[in-house]
């Protein structure tokens, strides 16, 4: 981490900042995030990457502020924002958004407590930075589907026409190598009217294809300056990287994220668009399968849910149910043969109620999979490793153990709904929610803001640094109550020891206590008292 000084301020600029009490701290380093190398991002990029805007202020109070036009175009001017002329808005008692609002990250907090890590409310600003005839902007979406993609990008383009009166809107067909490979498709509030009725995605998508020169090049030769990105993680990072390099060209462009991912494993966010309605979705096959172990004599019931890394749907459409026996997620391990193990649960439960629902997700149990199967790990695309089919190993570990039993016969049926899933449209809680996203990512664009992606953190919308999302995935917290509660819902055993349960928690409180000394080591009581009304990271 190189330590890096904000130069002094004159001497009215640095008494108002006294007055205000805040600092700024820019941090940076030299390397580059994870999608970078993958990226193929240019070397002269480096000396922009990883760079955070972080202002601090009284009782520990720190806003990880997100990029702005301003930060390498400083000359920009601005406009009143078109929002004030809006007959749609004028009932609105509040039109815009206070510049200094700020959504806290933690919201329990005990009366010692330091205020914490904020982030910049989502919003329409009172100025703008782009006038509405200026705008060329572009709407991707990559990676795997997800119920709400065509409704992001309906309301993306019915916002940017109605309530900012742009109408040169394109779409980038076939994910991130459309912008270099395919030509662009025209996008107006009529062609999309009706999309949101539908699964999947209008625009196409692909994994990979991620050439960041390629795609910044298409971007200045199209004139495009307002991208909007909508994809999971590992889009993100691309996005992170494409925002880089615009950054380093000079170039006015705001590049914006919209995180999208079906297994709601996005880090510091409430939750992602698409998940609510593959929970209730996830009903009907777990519905299926009762229904089948139900009606036969010993009947067991298989649902493989997706959860590459975070077993959320499972956890919580086993919740939902309530006839689920048993939820197997990646976060939990599992064994199978010996006392207290998978086996021996299944039999005693069938022998007490004479049927059993298992529901897995699609990455629990990959560990114990390969190592039956010697399985060398492989990569698609987008640098995910490939998982094996758990749902139909565990389906053959079971039967192969009940044949092995006396006068103990079973019906096993297996039902894989992952495709189904993720391809039906959005419900009416995700479509709400996929129209705030929508119009937080384009009112935080039209205000200058770039380098970030939007949704919400305890239930209010913000604009969050690309790094905070994507450097570590959301993942279900087994030493947590709402796990505790799966456990009392299923009455299945935690496959885990005391002292491997003990060895967790004090984990989590070792990831919990470095969080904090980072947060204390970069706020501004740390800076080095040599400022002279600046702050320097120590």
């Amino acid at each position: 981490m190189e330590s890096v000084r904000v130069a002094p301020a004159p001497a009215a600029a640095a008494a108002a900042l006294a007055e205000q009490k805040l600092k700024l701290i820019e941090q940076k380093t030299e390397s580059l995030p994870p999608a970078a190398a993958a990226a193929k991002a240019p070397a002269s990029a480096c000396k922009w990457a990883m760079k955070k805007k972080l202002v601090g202020g009284d009782a520990g109070y720190v806003l990880e502020d997100v990029p702005h036009l301003t930060d390498y175009l400083p000359e920009l001017p601005t406009y009143p924002n078109p929002l004030q002329d809006n007959p749609a808005y004028s009932v609105v008692k509040q039109y815009f958004v206070n510049t200094d609002d700020t959504v806290t990250q933690k919201i329990v907090v005990h009366k010692t407590s330091a205020r914490g890590t904020h982030f910049r409310r989502a919003g329409p600003r009172q100025r703008v930075y782009f006038q509405s005839d200026e705008v060329n902007a572009a709407i991707v979406t990559c990676g795997g589907l997800c119920p709400g993609l065509n409704t992001v990008i309906r309301e993306l383009v019915c916002g940017l026409y109605d309530m900012y009166g742009i109408t040169s809107v394109v779409g980038i067909e076939g994910g991130y190598k459309g912008f270099y490979s395919r030509n662009t498709v025209t996008l107006t509030p009529k062609s999309v009217n009706d999309i949101h009725k539908r699964g999947g995605t209008i625009l196409g998508t692909s994994r990979g294809g991620h050439d960041t020169a390629k795609i910044v090049d298409s971007l200045q030769d199209r004139g495009i300056n307002q991208v909007y990105i909508i994809g999971g993680d590992g889009t993100q990072q691309g996005a992170s990287v494409i925002y880089e390099e615009v950054r380093r060209r000079g170039l006015k462009c705001a590049v914006v994220g919209v995180p999208k991912t079906i297994d709601n494993d996005i880090a510091v966010i409430d939750k992602s668009f698409g998940f609510d309605t593959a929970v209730e979705e996830a009903q009907r096959a777990i519905n299926a399968a009762h229904v089948e172990a139900e009606s036969a004599e010993n009947g067991i019931g298989v649902v493989k849910l997706m959860g590459r890394n975070s077993g959320f749907i499972a956890m919580y459409a086993t919740l939902a149910s309530r006839d689920v026996d048993c939820c197997l997620i990646p976060e939990s391990p599992f064994y199978l043969e010996g006392k207290g193990g998978l086996l021996e649960f299944i039999q005693k439960r069938l022998k007490d109620s004479g049927h059993m629902v298992i529901v897995v997700a699609e990455g629990a149990g990959q560990d114990l999979i390969a190592q039956s199967m010697n399985f060398v790990d492989t990569q698609d695309a987008s640098g995910n490793k490939l998982l094996l089919d758990v749902g139909l190993w565990l389906s053959q570990k079971i039967k192969d153990h009940f044949k092995k039993k006396t006068n103990f016969p079973i019906t096993l049926k297996y039902i894989d709904p992952t495709y189904m899933i993720r391809a039906v449209r959005s419900n009416a809680s995700d479509n709400v929610y996929c129209t705030l996203l929508a119009h937080s990512a384009l009112h935080g664009a039209m205000a200058g803001y770039t380098g970030y992606t939007v949704a919400p953190v305890n239930g209010r919308h913000a604009y969050i640094p690309f790094y905070r999302i994507t450097e570590k995935q959301n993942k279900v917290v087994i030493t947590d109550r709402m796990w505790a509660r799966v456990l009392c819902s299923t009455n299945q055993p935690c496959f885990l020891s005391h002292e491997d349960v003990e060895n967790m928690k004090h984990d989590d409180d070792e990831r919990h206590h470095l969080q904090n000394t980072q947060l204390l080591d970069s706020s501004p009581a740390k800076c080095s008292p040599d400022c002279n009304g600046s702050a320097a990271v120590v």
